[in-house]
């Protein structure tokens, strides 16, 4: 008998909910969510058995689930080791699900019970938050990084495995410094850059009212991540500021590179510039 407490019922921790039940890994799913409007909602979809009080969620969970930003939740997982240590919890497990890896890790390496933690960060999402953004089969063949995974209990690992492949996800395995690193150049700066072109594209139109009549496919697609929740962003972006800082200066770089070549009605290295780019088709097919 299985009982997992998820404590953030947004799209992440929702999504779990719903497919963690379906899926028969657990009995009985706890959601701990402190916004009311947002615990209610969570309550009428049906996301969770029970929403329970965070207290209850971890004397009542065999798995915690910490799905809040990330902000909060370095914190929240050194609370909760604390806890398992007074309690005498020794067969509890916390996971994360946070996009930086690497300020948490430190925060909890020399914890007494840190191996009862299985830093985690599945790569999925989309740009919406909130309990009704939540859906089924959202992780299905998406990759989940594991950092730090010989800090964790080996059994803890296992059953933290078990959870996504459950999830229908690929395990990766890596350091954490290098997790956020990798984060920055495949997640992070796709956000910083749409929401840049969200802003660019807003001041314009003030001047001309025919930008979003005309608007197709190409830059829906483009912007749509400047929908994301600053809540969520804001502590990603500062805890990873190093690493975003150096994509965001290569990033105005190839920028430049585009607008001297523009400038210069330089046709050839225009073809050239977007001839490199295409080669990222061997990657992403």
């Amino acid at each position: 008998m299985m009982t997992v407490g998820i404590i953030g019922l947004g799209l992440i921790g929702g999504s779990m909910a719903i497919d963690l039940k379906r899926r028969g890994f657990a009995d009985t799913v706890l959601g701990v969510e402190s916004d009311p409007v947002n615990e209610a909602a969570a309550g009428k979809i049906g996301l969770v058995d029970e929403t329970v009080s965070y207290d209850d969620c971890i004397s009542r969970s065999d798995i915690i689930v910490v799905a809040v930003p990330v902000g909060i939740a370095v914190k929240m997982v050194c609370d909760i080791l604390d806890r398992f240590k007074d309690g005498g919890y020794t067969s509890k497990i916390v996971i994360d699900v946070c996009s930086t890896k690497e300020q948490i890790s430190l925060a909890t390496r020399y914890h007494p019970c840190r191996r009862q933690y299985v830093p985690t960060h599945p790569m999925a999402g989309t740009e919406y938050s909130g309990p009704w953004a939540a859906m089924p089969g959202l992780f299905d063949g998406r990759a989940c990084i594991f950092a730090n995974p010989e800090e964790s209990d080996p059994r803890a690992l296992h059953t933290i495995e078990k959870l996504y492949a459950t999830l229908n996800m690929r395990p990766t395995y890596m350091d954490a410094s290098n997790h956020d690193v990798h984060t920055a150049y495949v997640s992070h700066i796709s956000h910083v850059t749409s929401f840049a072109l969200a802003l660019t594209v807003l001041e314009k139109e003030k001047d001309e009212k025919h930008i979003f009549d005309l608007a197709s496919g190409g830059f829906s697609s483009t912007v749509r991540l400047a929908k994301s929740n600053a809540d969520m962003w804001v502590p990603i972006l500062t805890q990873n500021r190093d690493n975003v800082l150096r994509v965001i200066d290569t990033y105005i770089e190839k920028m430049q590179d585009f607008r001297n070549a523009i400038a210069d009605y330089d046709a050839d290295r225009i073809r050239s510039l977007i001839g490199e780019a295409n080669r990222i088709k061997k990657i992403l097919r």
